[in-house]
């Protein structure tokens, strides 16, 4: 599915969530609680969605989603372990099936030795975790958008397995 279709097959994977007995969570830094946001603005969203956390600072992805304190410090948050470590701290928080995590650089500059634009996207599924790096164009709410559509996305191929 394109970032583009995202949002518009958004009632169908709730749908299908929701039909297969499936849960969903969401931890999010970056996008700062936007695809939770988009999750629930589909009716019937309850069915299937268990809850998300914003933890925007280092700390709080460590105390509250279980995030390593040793990685962080060694990377940042800025990282696909991280990521995945996110995704899967809010599965367990949640008890879900599907978790999605996002993490990153919105701009306008650089942080921690990253571009604007770079965002980690981790998932967890029933099968494992897993990350995927991306690089999205323009300006703070442009890469904030890109990475909601982008994490939507990987949701709906993630639960379609």
């Amino acid at each position: 599915m394109a970032r583009t279709d995202a949002v518009t097959h958004l009632p169908a994977l709730i749908a299908s969530l929701t039909e297969r007995g499936r849960t969903i969570a969401v931890a999010e830094s970056l996008t700062g609680g936007r695809v939770a946001s988009a999750i629930v603005s589909v009716p019937g969203a309850s069915a299937c969605f268990q809850g998300g956390v914003v933890a925007y600072a280092s700390e709080a992805k460590a105390v509250i989603l279980g995030v390593s304190r040793a990685r962080l410090e060694e990377t940042g948050p800025v990282d696909g372990v991280v990521a995945e470590q996110m995704a899967a701290g809010v599965a367990k928080l949640f008890d879900a099936d599907f978790a999605v995590a996002t993490t990153g650089v919105a701009g306008p500059g650089s942080a921690d030795g990253h571009e604007a634009g770079t965002v980690w996207i981790g998932i967890r599924t029933p099968q494992g975790t897993t990350s995927e790096l991306f690089h999205f164009a323009g300006n703070r709410d442009e890469v904030r958008n890109a990475a909601v559509l982008e994490a939507l996305g990987i949701i709906e191929r993630a639960s379609a397995k």
